[in-house]
């Protein structure tokens, strides 16, 4: 496949899960008996917080790719993931305290699962701010790496949080260490399913635009630095 089809394509498949899960959430699956309609937020907040998470790693695995080679490839990978990963965990701090609303009667608790998931948040937002105010060059990228890596230690902390120090959060669901005893539905578990797929794909293809942009940036900038004869031939 000719690479320069690949954002197209991406682009498509995005569209078309989305659209599908969105039936699916709002339409097809059936509504909840205890929680009612506010449950279809699981649908959402639960593949949005899953793309938070796999952000973090993609910007820790391309930040240690980064200091063993110093290819500007895996620095683009990694700041283009801490913004799709700030617009990620954003979205799964105010879906969640959509869905704490009515079920807890409060918007916020202090418990683990909520306040290691804030700190993910703020780990994209101090990565993205060092990259936009610190002086820009080699050590800027090196710090910003060892930022993302670090920062990706939260991710099993919060996988494991709710069943660790399980208190008004649900137990976990899905993933190695859910419960067996909680399997969900066959239409709850198939709309969960095609809902972090469609999530997914989203993910990937801000990660890919956000890439396009920062290669686009470098390029100018490299082109009035060393001019054009010479840009082309690095």
């Amino acid at each position: 496949m000719n690479r320069s089809h690949f954002p197209f394509l991406l682009n498509t498949l995005t569209t078309i899960s989305m659209v599908f899960a969105i039936w699916m959430v709002f339409l097809w699956v059936p509504t909840e008996t205890n929680q009612g309609a506010v449950q279809r937020i699981l649908y959402i907040h639960v593949p949005i917080a899953w793309g938070a998470m796999v952000s973090i790693c993609i910007v820790a695995v391309a930040s240690i790719l980064y200091l063993h080679n110093r290819s500007a490839k895996w620095d683009r990978i990694a700041v283009s993931s801490a913004e799709a990963g700030a617009i990620f965990g954003s979205m799964m701090l105010f879906s969640g305290m959509m869905w704490a609303r009515p079920v807890w009667g409060v918007f916020w608790t202090g418990e683990a699962k909520l306040v290691t998931t804030l700190i993910l948040f703020l780990l994209f937002v101090a990565y993205l701010m060092f990259r936009n105010y610190f002086p820009e060059g080699i050590q800027q990228k090196k710090i910003a790496a060892v930022i993302g890596i670090i920062g990706a230690i939260d991710t099993p902390v919060i996988y494991f949080a709710a069943n660790l120090w399980e208190r008004a959060h649900p137990p976990l669901v899905t993933g190695p260490a859910s419960d067996g005893d909680s399997l969900l539905s066959g239409s709850i578990e198939l709309t969960l399913f095609v809902s972090a797929v469609a999530f997914s794909l989203l993910l990937f293809s801000l990660i890919n635009l956000r890439y396009s942009v920062h290669k686009s940036e470098d390029s100018i900038n490299l082109f009035y630095r060393v001019g054009p004869i010479e840009s082309k031939t690095l």
